[in-house]
């Protein structure tokens, strides 16, 4: 096909409707008529009065506390809107007995792993979080725990109440002059940052979307995650939990740290393998931990952890001051209030409520958009330098018949969810890309042709940033990465100068080598004996890569590293 190519608009707007393929998406359905009564809201689970009564103002507000499942269920048909706390579990059940009635849900605090959200999108029902009222009282609580666990004062207080006077066995640390690490730089991280610094501490963080000016403000240096980890005494997370940060610190981390090294967690309790932690302790490589976490629904792993004699833990209380509470209620309501008037509140954290012929053409490209941005974010090395983002669609489709509005969101997300501590979605990705400083190009290459797809191909490309893998940059030293949609399924079709054909999903070696007799054989023996399976190999003159069952260690992959015929190799998990 023969192409040209034409800048897009910075916000593209829905097409003229005489030229536009697809319905306009349509959020009228959440406005509660105005003939009508006035919208019911069931309030689930106490918030403070502050909040209720700004609902009061123009719902009619039940407060129903305690409730089980069951009770739930039969009550949750007679309202638009309900509001929870994360103690309260939403799953696909609650939504079907709903029969389509409820409109928005209210989740008063930061965490959405409470509520089901593809049920919630497949009953058009909106969910919206407070994410912002609780940062002050949680990282001033991971202070309150930092402090605690530096200077003993858990075990010290238990030791004088039990009529021990043990003063020489509770020698503490000196915070002054410690190094910490603060892993996720959003909001709760840099006031905790600040905090650290007031005590004397020198501050690191690790978060490569943190603007270097703010840190800078603050005497904050941005380093790469592997110097975090391996030269903090303290170790504080502050990332939000997903696929890829689920159990983050693991046997593999905490082999990185400092012998004798503290960790604070007052973030999700998963970001931390609980019996990786105890063998941590155990050896002396972990020297306390200090975890703020939910009780509920613990695996047995836990209660070891709990029970250990260096750790300190609390009930999930990070939030748990008057100020928090009142501030948590008037978000929430201020959100429960917008969304039920018809409006798009900035915390909604499901997904976009679009007409379903609309994403089911979409569906494939959006998801190809998104493992584009998790691949590219794994590409770049060291930290605080990506700024850009240039992003162009390949498409028979004339630009006004052609929204690249969802696409442009998978791409925000899979760039920025990965590694930092913020919900990407298809309400707030522009404004978050904006407060991270990263600007997203988009151009249009048109092809001709007839449009059956919306795209035939998408490509990044990344500038001025270094690379974990030199064979991924272009011959303008940009990073360059092209994906098209085979079979439903994205796929890599192109890296640097090279091109690929592998499936973006699970595990994937990639290795660039020279072409020589039983590389294929070398790479396969070394897998096989750390027992990692592999499920599919591609091999070309340049570049070997592979799809793995299981992860490999750093130990193996240093043994790949090794073979006198390969380059660079980098692991990669979409």
């Amino acid at each position: 096909m023969a192409a040209s190519l034409q800048m897009l608009p910075p916000k593209n707007l829905w097409f003229a409707p005489s030229r536009r393929p697809f319905p306009r998406p349509s959020f009228a359905h959440f406005a509660f008529p105005a003939a009508c009564m006035r919208p019911k809201i069931l309030v689930a689970d106490r918030i403070g009065d502050a909040g209720l009564a700004l609902l009061r103002e123009s719902n009619e507000v039940d407060c129903r506390f305690d409730l089980g499942p069951g009770e739930l269920c039969r009550s949750i048909r007679d309202f638009d809107a309900m509001i929870i706390s994360s103690d309260t579990k939403l799953g696909k059940e609650l939504f079907e007995c709903s029969r389509g009635k409820l409109r928005v849900v209210g989740i008063a605090g930061v965490g959405i792993d409470n509520v089901d959200l593809t049920a919630a999108n497949e009953h058009r029902c909106l969910v919206v979080n407070a994410p912002a009222a609780s940062t002050l009282a949680v990282a001033e609580h991971g202070i309150a725990l930092l402090t605690a666990m530096a200077r003993n004062v858990a075990h010290a207080t238990i030791s004088v109440k039990s009529g021990r006077r043990e003063r020489m066995n509770f020698r503490g640390m000196q915070m002054a002059g410690k190094t910490l690490a603060v892993i996720g730089f959003g909001e709760v991280g840099f006031e905790v940052a600040r905090r650290a610094k007031g005590l004397g501490m020198q501050v690191i963080a690790y978060d490569p979307y943190a603007s270097s000016y703010r840190a800078q403000s603050i005497g904050i240096e941005l380093v790469g995650p592997d110097k975090a980890i391996m030269s903090a005494d303290v170790i504080s997370l502050h990332m939000h939990l997903t696929p890829t940060t689920r159990k983050m610190l693991r046997d593999e981390t905490f082999g990185k740290m400092k012998k004798g090294v503290h960790i604070l967690n007052v973030a999700h309790r998963d970001l931390i393998d609980a019996d990786a932690l105890v063998r941590a302790l155990d050896a002396g490589i972990v020297s306390q931990a200090a975890l703020d976490m939910e009780l509920e629904d613990l695996p047995p792993s836990y209660e070891t952890l709990i029970q250990h004699d260096r750790v300190i833990v609390t009930p999930n209380i990070g939030d748990c001051t008057m100020e928090a509470q009142d501030e948590l209620a008037i978000e929430i309501a201020e959100g429960v209030n917008k969304a039920l008037n018809g409006h798009l509140p900035h915390t909604v954290v499901n997904e976009p409520m679009v007409p379903p012929e609309v994403l089911a053409e979409l569906k494939p490209f959006l998801d190809l958009a998104n493992s584009l941005g998790k691949l590219a974010v794994q590409l770049i090395a060291g930290s605080g330098g990506l700024r850009s983002v240039k992003v162009a669609y390949a498409s028979a489709r004339e630009s006004d018949q052609l929204d690249t509005k969802l696409l442009r969101v998978g791409i925000i997300k899979g760039l920025l969810e990965p590694i930092s501590s913020v919900v990407v979605n298809w309400a707030n990705a522009d404004s978050i890309a904006k407060q991270r400083k990263l600007r997203i190009i988009e151009e249009l290459i048109s092809l001709h042709g007839a449009p059956e797809y919306p795209l035939e191909f998408m490509q990044l490309q990344i500038a001025n940033v270094e690379t974990r893998f030199a064979s991924a940059l272009s011959k303008a030293g940009e990073i360059e990465i092209e994906g098209q949609v085979k079979n439903g399924v994205p796929y890599l079709s192109k890296l640097g100068p090279f091109e690929v054909d592998f499936a973006l999903e699970g595990r994937i070696l990639i290795c660039r080598s020279f072409d020589q007799p039983g590389l294929i054989g070398r790479v396969g023996s070394i897998l096989g004996e750390a027992n990692v399976n592999i499920a599919l190999m591609k091999a070309g003159r340049k570049l070997l890569t592979l799809k793995l069952d299981e992860d490999p260690t750093e130990e193996t992959l240093k043994k790949i590293g090794e073979i006198p015929a390969v380059q660079e190799y980098i692991f990669l998990k979409m």
